[in-house]
């Protein structure tokens, strides 16, 4: 069972890191420019892992029972530092989905990754520039602000620019 949804995950990230050169990339460009760096539209990292199942609830309660993740009706929050700022808590959610979700359509892949970015409009236009299919409006919520796109091979991925200080006011249980 692991090996099926590892599998899948590691294709993709292989395939990610099969990038443009620094001289082709124009995330990389915009980098060079003084003081661009902190609005720099780019991942920061994953902010979450989201994968169907037969029977999620199942999944989750033996995700928790065997491996000790703190689950709750959303999934199971992780939280950790932020590097460039050790206060800040951040957090990455991962939760099942049922066989029959329309949730990530109109891939239709097992898994989906939610990937946190920066300046989330400004890394949409090169999104677009570059031809990625860009497949709503970036919507807004008090947790932060999310897109959905489609990549390579038709993984359809979410971008979120997350507010984590809203997430920490929540409160709740999150794995550590």
């Amino acid at each position: 069972m692991k090996t099926k949804l590892l599998l899948p995950f590691l294709a993709v990230m292989l395939l990610a890191c099969q990038a443009k050169t620094e001289s082709e990339n124009p995330i990389v460009e915009k980098a060079s420019q003084p003081d661009s760096t902190e609005l720099l539209p780019k991942v920061t990292g994953i902010g979450g892992i989201f994968f169907k199942s037969n029977d999620p609830e199942k999944t989750k309660a033996w995700y928790r029972d065997n491996l000790g993740l703190a689950v709750g009706p959303n999934g199971a929050p992780f939280e950790f530092r932020n590097a460039h700022r050790p206060d800040e808590i951040n957090y990455l959610n991962w939760d099942a989905f049922p066989d029959s979700t329309d949730y990530f359509d109109p891939s239709e892949k097992e898994f989906m990754i939610n990937y946190r970015v920066q300046n989330i409009e400004g890394l949409v236009e090169i999104l677009k520039e570059n031809g990625v299919t860009i497949v709503d409006e970036i919507t807004a919520f008090p947790f932060g602000k999310f897109v959905h796109i489609v990549v390579l091979y038709g993984y359809k991925f979410d971008l979120w620019e997350p507010i984590d200080s809203f997430l920490t006011e929540l409160g709740g249980e999150t794995t550590k």
